[in-house]
């Protein structure tokens, strides 16, 4: 009787402490901000791109600063599926409601072999913001996609001279799925692997409470190796189906000797 309540013991001092270790869990989503194009009647459209921001609820003041890549895109090598990136930027899990884009004054289109300066009202320049509103889960990536249709955004004004008032459309894409989880004991400190047949996708170690999370991955069936330290035992758990935009959580996983 004693070895049964003994037993009991530590099955509830486990799963008690698989709960905290699951709420001590935090991580965050890698946020890429691409620009592509909708194909317009001109030879080129060429878009001077000085900043990027992101607006989410888990910034302190709403807005954060991309390390973007400055320069001047032509939109018209950026048409069937081709794009480019922007910025990127690692943000805690919570809502993405807006995206920032500020444009330098360089902005020219290309007509019968004339290149022609477009007109970029300063409040453009200042910083275009389009809606997004899409959710971050912990542990996926997501592609902003900033969809510049250049045959509306260019507007002639007569005279040879045209105006540049962007139409752009913002599509959320998440780029992957995740696994979650948590180990115990903690010093087992395994090496935790995804592996699809005799392939490792991702590899990760766990935090100071024991959660993890294994990123990057596509939709698919996969084993979770843990190999730990010292005198614990290697295990896996195997036919982990992962969805791309989900996070699959394993729950706890106790490491024996």
């Amino acid at each position: 009787m004693l070895k049964k309540i003994n037993m009991l013991s530590v099955v509830l001092g486990f799963f008690a402490l698989a709960l905290f270790s699951c709420s001590k869990e935090s991580s965050t989503s890698t946020v890429q901000v691409r620009l592509t194009d909708a194909p317009g009647d001109f030879q080129e459209v060429n878009i001077d791109v000085q900043g990027v921001e992101v607006n989410s609820t888990s910034a302190n003041d709403g807005w954060t600063v991309l390390s973007a890549n400055k320069g001047i895109y032509n939109l018209l090598k950026l048409t069937n599926g081709l794009d480019v990136l922007l910025g990127q930027v690692d943000l805690p899990a919570g809502k993405l409601s807006q995206v920032r884009l500020i444009l330098g004054p360089n902005n020219t289109v290309k007509i019968n072999g004339a290149i022609i300066a477009l007109n970029t009202p300063s409040a453009q320049q200042s910083g275009l913001k389009l809606k997004v509103n899409a959710d971050l889960k912990a542990g996926i990536p997501y592609k902003l996609l900033l969809d510049f249709d250049a045959s509306r955004s260019i507007v002639s004004t007569g005279s040879g001279k045209y105006n540049l008032k962007p139409v752009i459309r913002v599509v959320a894409e998440a780029q992957a799925g995740a696994i979650k989880g948590s180990i115990l004991p903690l010093d087992s400190n395994p090496a935790i692997y995804a592996l699809s047949g005799l392939d490792t996708l991702s590899t990760t170690f766990p935090d100071a409470s024991g959660a993890f999370v294994l990123q990057g991955l596509g939709t698919g069936s996969y084993t979770v190796s843990f190999q730990p330290k010292g005198v614990y035992i290697p295990m896996k758990k195997e036919n982990v189906a992962v969805t791309v935009g989900k996070v699959t959580d394993i729950g706890a996983v106790l490491i024996l000797k």
